[in-house]
């Protein structure tokens, strides 16, 4: 484990380098500011004939599995070997990848004007919690070529999310 005097050096070279890396950015810049909004939908399929999201490393359940009959209703009373096991589709530590389509609409058959690419990682073990990193990359329109990345996290269970 490092000590606390290299960890505050570290700490103060790192600040250093932002302020300065900051100071040399501004230094004769004469361009201005300008905001751009992007509005677009993301469309993610993981059940279709050609999915475009698929959990490609399973983690560990969130909830205990359940006994369930061959009608599908679950069985207090069966044993392991007259029930099939159900688990959360939700895991921790579960690993998603993405290659979803960016569309002008909320239909998927909108006209599409990118792809969205990344992972997402379940991160939480009391809820559906997750960091993702995802590539936006514009293929149509005045920004084509261009692409945008989001990091961050997404609590699934929050009533607003942005």
């Amino acid at each position: 484990m490092a000590s606390l005097p290299s960890v505050l050096l570290a700490a103060a070279f790192l600040l250093a380098a932002a302020i300065y890396i900051r100071s040399y950015d501004t230094v004769g810049s004469t361009a201005t500011a300008t905001t751009t909004h992007l509005h677009f939908f993301m469309h993610d399929d993981y059940t279709g004939p050609r999915p475009t999201a698929a959990r490609i490393v399973s983690g560990r359940s969130l909830l205990p599995t359940l006994p369930l009959s061959s009608d599908g209703d679950i069985d207090n009373n069966a044993t392991a070997a007259e029930s099939t096991l159900l688990s959360s589709p939700r895991q921790f530590g579960n690993v998603v990848v993405l290659n979803n389509a960016l569309t002008e609409g909320p239909r998927g058959d909108s006209a599409r004007v990118g792809t969205a690419q990344g992972f997402a990682v379940r991160v939480s073990e009391g809820g559906i919690v997750s960091h993702l990193t995802m590539h936006m990359v514009l293929d149509a329109g005045e920004h084509r070529g261009s692409s945008v990345t989001a990091n961050g996290r997404i609590d699934m269970d929050a009533t607003v999310r942005e």
